[in-house]
């Protein structure tokens, strides 16, 4: 079989790159030359661990290619995926689905002979029949199917989502593009995973109610944490005492600064819209937009008060500015309001990250001077703040931190370190929904 997939963003490429694996031809276009460019030089366009490595294997054995002309890998293709962004839109926070609906012109204008074209984007209910309704009108005559495929990728480890994932799940009516899609997804069928069949509509609000209730869990336990403070609780005792429960699950019950990334943000913002625009509000999911937001400005203040209550004039140290570790992914990170606002009330900033500081010089204030490792940002720092939780951060050389630092003070919004070994060192530290040492 083969398959053309629109977009080399981070879904298309890991997506095109793990279909190949499975043995199938897939030609990944993307109009930015350049991009395709470093592509067929092996140079990734994102971070993620083993990507290239499995790339480099399946261009080398013919089954993976990259362009940029669209029509001639329509053309030979059984399945076109279009894998192209859907950023909120300005001014409302509607997903922005300009991409989406430009790809299907184009490839209506390709297909020759029965073609299933899947939407690999995240996109709202309804989408799939505007796509199909955009390629019946430029094509009356064309043969094919419109099918929701979404995506459970989880940046840090994509490549296993792939291949070894919880659920596939699919939404068409036509039995024809059910084939279609069993075929390609042949490999996973064979290791029995569970693969859910069901109308184009509801594959699509999976994909959102999916993301939207994770994001949900965070801010649940972000606010959990909250109270333990002021009770003298332990959030990470009641995170495990009701993560036990099988109804509740242990996963995203860890508290720290808020979520970030490309999808939780977008997701929840074009889901509540979406509910608005069905008069079929959803509070909860309101609700956790707006307490997801504050709770980055309150991170900062929380460093501040860790300054002494003022910023003005102090240096903070910050370690770690992508959303989550193993991505060089900085969409809606937390660090970005938290720099922002430390900024704003009037610190210096030396900050360091492993592999996010090339793409956090595009959003973050001019003023963040980037340091070449941890230890780099900490001489006469004031504080220290971890707001990432890279493994290498779990491992500093204490005593080396508290010899660099001005003033021993450690803002931990990740929970990396135990507070009563932190004051035997002689640290005043912070961290999230803890009780202070004994």
């Amino acid at each position: 079989m083969r398959i053309a997939m629109i977009g080399t963003g981070y879904v298309g490429l890991v997506s095109g790159t793990c279909f190949s694996e499975f043995g199938i031809h897939v030609t990944c276009v993307d109009k930015d030359a350049a991009k395709i460019e470093k592509l067929g030089e092996n140079v990734m366009p994102i971070y993620e661990p083993g990507l290239d490595e499995m790339v480099a294997a399946n261009v080398e054995a013919g089954r993976l290619t990259f362009t940029t002309e669209l029509a001639p890998a329509v053309k030979a293709a059984d399945a076109v995926f279009i894998a192209v962004g859907t950023p909120s839109r300005r001014g409302d926070g509607h997903a922005d689905l300009s991409y989406v609906y430009a790809a299907a012109e184009e490839i209506a204008d390709a297909m020759d002979g029965y073609t299933v074209v899947v939407t690999k984007s995240t996109v709202p209910v309804g989408t799939g029949d505007e796509v199909e309704r955009i390629i019946r009108a430029r094509r009356p005559d064309a043969d094919f199917d419109v099918v929701s495929n979404p995506e459970f990728l989880r940046e840090g480890s994509a490549i296993n989502d792939f291949m070894r994932p919880d659920r596939v799940v699919i939404g068409t009516e036509s039995e024809r593009a059910r084939k279609v899609m069993k075929q390609l997804y042949r490999v996973l069928f064979l290791i029995e995973t569970p693969i859910v069949f069901t109308s184009r509509r509801t594959s699509e609000l999976i994909k959102y109610a999916g993301n939207t209730f994770l994001a949900t869990k965070i801010t649940f336990i972000n606010e959990i944490a909250d109270l333990c403070e002021k009770v003298g609780a332990d959030v990470h005792d009641v995170a495990k005492g009701i993560g036990l429960d099988g109804r509740i699950g242990r996963k995203f019950l860890h508290p720290g600064p808020g979520y970030g990334g490309s999808c939780f943000p977008k997701d929840t913002l074009a889901l509540v819209r979406t509910a608005r625009d069905y008069d079929a509000p959803l509070r909860i999911v309101e609700t956790v937009v707006a307490v997801n937001d504050q709770r980055k400005t309150q991170m900062a203040e929380r460093v501040v008060a860790a300054c002494g209550g003022s910023a003005k004039g102090k240096t903070v140290a910050v370690l770690g500015l992508t959303f989550k570790p193993n991505t060089d992914d900085m969409r809606d990170s937390p660090a970005i309001d938290i720099v922002t606002a430390l900024i704003e009330a009037g610190a210096a900033v030396k900050a360091f990250d492993p592999e996010g500081m090339h793409e956090a010089a595009k959003l973050l204030p001019r003023a963040v001077t980037y340091c070449g490792d941890a230890y780099a940002t900490m001489p006469g720092a004031d504080c220290l703040v971890i707001i990432t939780e890279w493994n290498e951060f779990r491992a500093l050389d204490l005593d080396r931190v508290k010899s660099l630092l001005k003033a021993p003070a450690v803002v931990d919004l990740r929970n990396v370190y135990a507070p009563d070994e932190m004051a035997e060192l002689g640290f005043a530290y912070t961290s999230i929904g803890r009780p202070a040492a004994r």
